[in-house]
């Protein structure tokens, strides 16, 4: 595992920021203390035990999966945590919001992976270096347990051409793999101990393998903006207002929820989900498109 890097009082260093906007990519930074880590990942699997056989409108996994902070007071509780903000806002500025928050799974012994792939290709917000994404482990991340791989430096190209394999192995919403081959030995190994983070650019290359160890490997991955951000496909788009203020308007703010899978929150969890497939189903066969959907339905990862 590597050495985690020093944050001054919390916030990262002018090295560390500048070794972000090199590499494209910037861990492990301490967060969470190992027994917080576990609280977290406890309530995680409380809600899952509870909530496994609630009428909900969509498959129980899908809500973890997609803007979790919506609906799941612990997702907002973690995202807006700030010594999370402090970290992103070496990156960001001072005011930040959070665009979609997701608890990423792999059961042991399963072969899932995530392809190898770049996060803005499909959200509409075009080749921004607005966005950041904060990825936290709630268990050991390692090469065994399917760690994430980065691609140092890739962030410096544009939104590369990607093939769209609606692979039921894959994650990934229309299972997108770019389409270049990356070596092995051009990738590194993202290991994250239980409350540890990393920090990525959008446009940074990435993927993960599967998980071959005997414990799950429990992520959660926050996407943040700052308000110079804009959707540029979607007729509109929402963000949850984590620290300073918004004075662009270009997203439809809205508050953290008060408790689990309350009504209102899953009424505005569906107007936020069409809004984010109407970015996601650009430039896709509709009949392609609906198959990837019947696909992640399956599996629970919409």
């Amino acid at each position: 595992m590597p050495k985690p890097q020093s944050l001054i009082d919390g916030r990262l260093s002018e090295g560390e920021i500048s070794q972000y906007w090199r590499d494209g990519y910037l861990f492990p930074l301490d967060v969470f203390g190992s027994d917080e880590a576990q609280s977290y990942r406890s309530e995680l699997e409380e809600i899952e035990r509870d909530w496994r056989e609630a009428d909900l409108p969509h498959p129980l996994n899908m809500y973890k999966r997609t803007n979790a902070h919506c609906v799941l007071p612990l997702a907002a509780r973690m995202a807006s945590d700030p010594r999370v903000l402090d970290a992103v806002e070496g990156i960001l500025g001072p005011d930040l919001m959070i665009w979609s928050a997701e608890f990423f799974i792999k059961e042991p012994r399963t072969t899932h992976v995530v392809g190898m792939h770049q996060d803005l290709t499909y959200w509409g917000l075009g080749e921004t270096s607005d966005q950041v994404t904060a990825w936290i482990a709630l268990s050991p991340a390692t090469v065994e347990s399917g760690c994430m791989d980065f691609v140092r430096g890739s962030h410096k190209n544009p939104i590369l051409p990607h093939n769209d394999t609606f692979s039921e192995n894959n994650l990934l919403s229309r299972g997108q793999e770019i389409a270049v081959d990356v070596a092995d030995e051009d990738k590194t190994h993202i290991e994250l101990q239980p409350g540890q983070m990393s920090l990525h650019h959008g446009l940074t290359i990435h993927g993960s393998g599967p998980n071959r160890s005997d414990d799950r490997r429990v992520g959660f991955a926050i996407r943040y903006l700052n308000p110079n951000a804009q959707q540029q496909v979607a007729k509109r788009d929402f963000a949850m207002l984590a620290r300073g203020a918004d004075l662009q308007g270009n997203f439809i703010h809205y508050a953290a929820p008060t408790g689990n899978f309350a009504p209102h929150s899953l009424t505005l969890y569906d107007q936020i989900l069409a809004a984010q497939r109407d970015a996601l189903s650009e430039g896709v066969d509709s009949g392609a498109l609906f198959s990837g959907h019947r696909n992640m339905q399956k599996q629970g990862i919409a």
